[in-house]
Order: C-alpha cells, then sequence, then structure tokens
C-alpha cells in the first residue's frame, strides 16, 4: 500500500515536472519542488476540489460539464501561489498545465499498472492500480 503510494507520488512529480517543460508559464525548481507540490496537488484536489464541485454544481450542469476544467485549473493554480518551488503564471498557464497534468499522470499510471500486470501476472481490474 505504502509502495504503491510512493509510486503515484513519484508518478505524478514525473508529470509535473513534463508539464513544466510543455508549458511556457508554469516552473518547478527541481524534483523535490515536484515531489512536494505533487503531495500538495493531491491534498488539494481531495480537500478542496469536492467542496468547489458541490458549490458550483448548476454552473456544472448548464456547462455539461466544462466547468469541470476550469475547477481543475483554478486547484492547479491555488497549488502555484502557495508553493515556492512550484510557480504558475496566470489563470491560462493554470488551465493547460491542470490539463497536461491529466494527461500525462494518467499515461504514467496507467503504463506502470500495465508493467506491473505484466511483472505479477495477476490483476482482475486493468484500471486498478
Amino acid at each position: 500500500m505504502l509502495l504503491r503510494l510512493l509510486l503515484i507520488w513519484s508518478l505524478n512529480s514525473l508529470a509535473l515536472i513534463a508539464v513544466a517543460s510543455f508549458v511556457p508559464g508554469i516552473h518547478v525548481d527541481g524534483f523535490l519542488a515536484a515531489f512536494v507540490a505533487a503531495l500538495v496537488l493531491g491534498l488539494v484536489n481531495t480537500l478542496i476540489r469536492p467542496i468547489f464541485l458541490v458549490l458550483t454544481l448548476p454552473v456544472t450542469v448548464l456547462t455539461l460539464g466544462l466547468f469541470i476544467l476550469v475547477i481543475n485549473g483554478l486547484m492547479f493554480w491555488f497549488a502555484g501561489s502557495i508553493l515556492r518551488g512550484f510557480i504558475v503564471d496566470g489563470f491560462w498557464p493554470a488551465m493547460m498545465g491542470a490539463l497536461l497534468f491529466s494527461i500525462f499522470s494518467w499515461a504514467l499510471s496507467s503504463a506502470a499498472a500495465q508493467l506491473l500486470v505484466r511483472k505479477h501476472g495477476k490483476s482482475n481490474d486493468p484500471d486498478q492500480f
């Protein structure tokens, strides 16, 4: 369980470094800063994001769910505003960064899950990591 958590945390850190290299308005000072930023992003998405989702439910329904992208961007921007080694320059870099971070972390987690399934040879659900 702990090893799985550390693996996901490390993969999210790598995804954050990749996002910083693709999006001009996002800066990460190194792997340690990315590691801390991945932790903060995880906590923000676990604790604060559900509150925003419930409060903005009418707008989310009116936009057919597209407002969730704005919420993700705001959470990404918020995490960048409270950390020193992780800087997000504005709203639009936060939007692009949140989108790319989701794609990169999904791809890395899926690849790692496939490798672990091949190595251990057992899994009932290929989406479960």
